[in-house]
């Protein structure tokens, strides 16, 4: 069975840090873009961070720059989002996403098209507040 499964979320006091990470099961994320989604409360689900098949190109969202780090340990067939200096409207549900291809060894799907996603995990909340 084909999964990706997030963890590493929890309640964090504003300016803390967080690892989130992102195992797949059942197949290997060498040929996959991966991304790294989420939704507040009340919120449309925005895309946050995301990394090329080849690990050559990263993007963030404008709001993350500078906090936020994505990685890929092909080793441990895991992506990982490295979130450091959260804030409370950091507040959400996160996800990953794996889009299978070669389009994306080099560059990863735009953080605004979801439908490019092939796989989705169910999510891990993260609760910044004091």
């Amino acid at each position: 069975q084909l999964q990706l499964v997030e963890s590493g979320g929890g309640l964090v006091r504003p300016g803390g840090s967080l690892r989130l990470s992102c195992r797949a099961s059942g197949f290997s994320l060498n040929h996959y873009a991966l991304a790294w989604f989420r939704q507040a409360p009340g919120k449309e689900r925005e895309g946050v961070s995301s990394i090329s098949a080849h690990s050559s190109t990263t993007h963030y969202v404008d709001s993350v720059k500078g906090r936020f780090t994505i990685s890929k340990d092909m080793a441990e067939n895991t992506v990982y989002l490295q979130m450091s200096s959260l804030k409370p409207e950091d507040t959400a549900d996160y996800y990953c996403a794996a889009a299978y291809g070669s389009s994306w060894y080099m560059q990863p799907p735009s953080l605004t098209a979801e439908y490019e996603y092939d796989y989705w995990g169910r999510g891990t909340r993260v609760t910044v507040s004091s």
